[in-house]
C-alpha cells in the first residue's frame, strides 16, 4: 500500500474532519527521513521522525499550536509528538534509566520484597508475569511500576481491594538502592508537567471542531488524576543476541495505550556497564498507521515523546487518535550481551472520573453503550476482561 506523505499548510485555521469520515482518511503528516528500515522478513519500512515542538512554544498559552498538534496527534498524524529541549531532562533521564540495570540485578530476594501480586503486579518489580505474543512468559524484561505523583493515591480499603493496580501504593527499595525512589519521582514528575502543557494545546485543538465542557478537557482530567504510573524497563543482554529476534514485536508486542497520553524516553543501551549506541538500525518503535502502513519512527535522544491513547480518541470524538505500536529488539551477533533502559509515564484519568463516551465510537463499540457514562476504573475493568483474562 503506498504511503502518502504529505506537509500541513503554515496557515493557522485549522480544517476538522467530521467524525464520520475521520477514520477513512489516510494520508500521514511527518517529517521523513531518507532511509528506510529491513524488518526479519527484508522488507522495507519508511522510517520517520516524530513531529517536534519546542518547549518553549509549548509552554505559550497563547500560541497557537492546533496545526502541530493535528499533524502529530490528528486523524492523519501517526499519534505521537516529541517535545524538545526540555530543561533538566536530560540529566534526569540519564540518571534513572542508569539505575535500571542496577535494579535489575539486586539479590532474587529483595526484587520479590518488591513485587505486589494483589495489583497484578502493576505496584513494584515485575519479572516473567507478562505473556509474550507466543503465549509463552514475557523474561525478555523486567519492570518496575510506580506513581511518580502520589505515594498513597488513597486510604479507601473499598477502592484499593476494587483497583488494585491504580489505588495501591508505592513499593520503593529503600535500603537496597535508595537513590531510584528520588531519581524516579524527579524524572516521572517533569514529564508528567510537560505533558500538562501538551494536554493543554490539545484541548485547544479539539474545541475548535467540537463543543466540550472545560471539566472534561484533557488537561483538567489528567491534573486532577491519582493515579497516573511510571514504569521502568530494563531488556536483559542475551548472551545468544535476543530469542525471538526475528519478530517485529519481539520485545514489546502490537499494542494500543488505553489510558490518555503517555510519555516516553528515549532509550538507553548498555554492554557490560557502559552505554553504546543501538547496534541495529531496524530496532525500534514501530507504529501501524491509519492506512495500515507500518512505519519506523524515531525521535532526538534528549526528546520526550508522548503518545495517544484509546481514552483520548474516544473522548475526543476522534479528532486525537491513538495508533498500534510495538517495539523490535537488535538481532545479530552485535546484539549479544547489551542490555537496554527506558521509560513511560502512563498518564490516565482517575479511577472515579466519570467519562462520558459520544454517541459514535469506533474504537470498543462492542463494549461501550452508546451515549455511556463509565468511570474510568470502569472501563479499564472492561479492557482487562475482554483482554487479559482471555490470555490466560
Amino acid at each position: 500500500m503506498e504511503l502518502n506523505i504529505c506537509h500541513q499548510s503554515s496557515s493557522t485555521t485549522v480544517e476538522l474532519p467530521s467524525f464520520q469520515n475521520w477514520w477513512k482518511r489516510c494520508r500521514i503528516i511527518c517529517h521523513v527521513t531518507t532511509t528506510t528500515t529491513m524488518s526479519s522478513s527484508e522488507t522495507s519500512f519508511p522510517t520517520l521522525t516524530a513531529l517536534s515542538i519546542p518547549f518553549s512554544l509549548l509552554q505559550d498559552r497563547n500560541a497557537d499550536l492546533s496545526s502541530n498538534i493535528e499533524q502529530g496527534f490528528g486523524p492523519n498524524g501517526l499519534g505521537i509528538l516529541s517535545v524538545t529541549d526540555v530543561p533538566g531532562y536530560s540529566s534526569l533521564r540519564t540518571k534513572l534509566l542508569h539505575l535500571a540495570p542496577r535494579l535489575a540485578n539486586l539479590p532474587t530476594e529483595v526484587k520479590e520484597g518488591l513485587e505486589d501480586p494483589h495489583s497484578r503486579y502493576n505496584f513494584g518489580w515485575s519479572h516473567g508475569k507478562e505473556k509474550l505474543e507466543s503465549g509463552k512468559p514475557d523474561l525478555l524484561k523486567g519492570s518496575f511500576y510506580a506513581n511518580p505523583i502520589l505515594d498513597t493515591p488513597t486510604t479507601k480499603a473499598s477502592m484499593i481491594q476494587r483497583y488494585p493496580s491504580y489505588c495501591g501504593s508505592n513499593i520503593w527499595p529503600s535500603n537496597a538502592l535508595p537513590e531510584l525512589e528520588v531519581a524516579f519521582k524527579a524524572l516521572g514528575k517533569l514529564i508528567f508537567e510537560v505533558g500538562l502543557m501538551l494536554a493543554y494545546h490539545c484541548d485547544q485543538y479539539v474545541s475548535k471542531g467540537m463543543k466540550i465542557n472545560k471539566d472534561e478537557c484533557l488537561e483538567p482530567i489528567l491534573h486532577r488524576s491519582r493515579c497516573h504510573k511510571g514504569r521502568l524497563l530494563y531488556y536483559f543482554p542475551s548472551q545468544q543476541g535476543t530469542p525471538d529476534g526475528n519478530s517485529m514485536s519481539s520485545w514489546c508486542g502490537w499494542h494500543t495505550d488505553h489510558g490518555s497520553l503517555t510519555g516516553l524516553t528515549c532509550a538507553i543501551f548498555t554492554r557490560d556497564g557502559v552505554e553504546i549506541p543501538c547496534p541495529d538500525s531496524a530496532a525500534g518503535l514501530y507504529i501501524r498507521t491509519r492506512s495500515d502502513q507500518i512505519v519506523k519512527v524515531v525521535y532526538g535522544k534528549d526528546d520526550i515523546a508522548y503518545q495517544i491513547g484509546e481514552t483520548t480518541e474516544i473522548l475526543s470524538g476522534g479528532y486525537l487518535c491513538a495508533t498500534p505500536h510495538c517495539v523490535q529488539a537488535p538481532k545479530g551477533e552485535e546484539s549479544s550481551g547489551i542490555g537496554r533502559s527506558t521509560f513511560a509515564l502512563f498518564m490516565q484519568p482517575d479511577w472515579d472520573e466519570k467519562l462520558n463516551f459520544p454517541e459514535e465510537l469506533h474504537i470498543h463499540r462492542e463494549l461501550i453503550p452508546s451515549n455511556a457514562a463509565l468511570t474510568f476504573g470502569e472501563f479499564s475493568e472492561m479492557l482487562l476482561d475482554k483482554y487479559y483474562h482471555q490470555k490466560q
